[in-house]
């Protein structure tokens, strides 16, 4: 019986294929199709972690935002991020009960993602806070904080996208090493098709 091209009958699995390249193994978490799907993800880190950063392509133009892990570098979604925080800020001994959420901090946590992304290989330390301090007064948009009222939501956003980086990170490291072991292992299948996957179950 031949078969259906996204349907695998003998495995008895959907074949999850890219809307792009029509590739096996796509998956919100790769693609980034939304904010849900981080929801989703976060929810399933569990407690130690908290709700993790969803995700996705650097390139503005495909499909979702988002494209195939293997094709180009990924980044945190700084939106689902901004959602996050806009439930929990109030919680953190820095919110001001005269600043509003939107107008002054989404624009602080939306900055620490966003900087998180772009200096991928540095640490948070003087000189990188001094960077971010310059950057922070073109950056602010509407925000009304000042650098030492806005640096702990940045800090805060900065360390919880960072603790994303290395989850997946170390997901990768663990599963590219014994994925091609496992029963439903395919050989026309690289660690790139099954790596969404993994990431998912992160």
């Amino acid at each position: 019986m031949a078969k259906d091209k996204d349907y695998d009958r003998d495995q008895g699995r959907d074949m999850n294929r890219d809307p792009i390249t029509g590739q096996p193994g796509s998956h919100p978490i790769g693609t980034g199709v939304g904010a849900a799907g981080g929801a989703i993800a976060g929810a399933a880190a569990g407690a130690f972690f908290g709700p993790i950063g969803l995700l996705v392509g650097t390139a503005l133009g495909a499909i979702a935002g988002g494209a195939t892990g293997n094709a180009i570098a990924e980044s945190v979604d700084p939106t689902p991020e901004v959602d996050y925080w806009r439930d929990n800020y109030r919680s953190r001994p820095y919110a001001r009960t005269d600043a509003d959420y939107d107008r002054d901090y989404a624009p602080a946590y939306r900055y620490g993602v966003e900087s998180r992304n772009q200096h991928r290989d540095r640490q948070w330390d003087d000189t990188l806070e001094s960077d971010l301090k310059t950057n922070w007064e073109s950056t602010r948009g509407t925000s009304s904080l000042e650098w030492h009222d806005a640096k702990p939501a940045i800090r805060d956003s900065w360390d919880r996208t960072d603790r994303t980086y290395k989850t997946y990170e170390t997901s990768d490291r663990y599963w590219s090493d014994r994925y091609s072991s496992q029963n439903y292992f395919e050989k026309d299948y690289s660690y790139d098709d099954y790596r969404p996957a993994y990431r998912s179950g992160t």
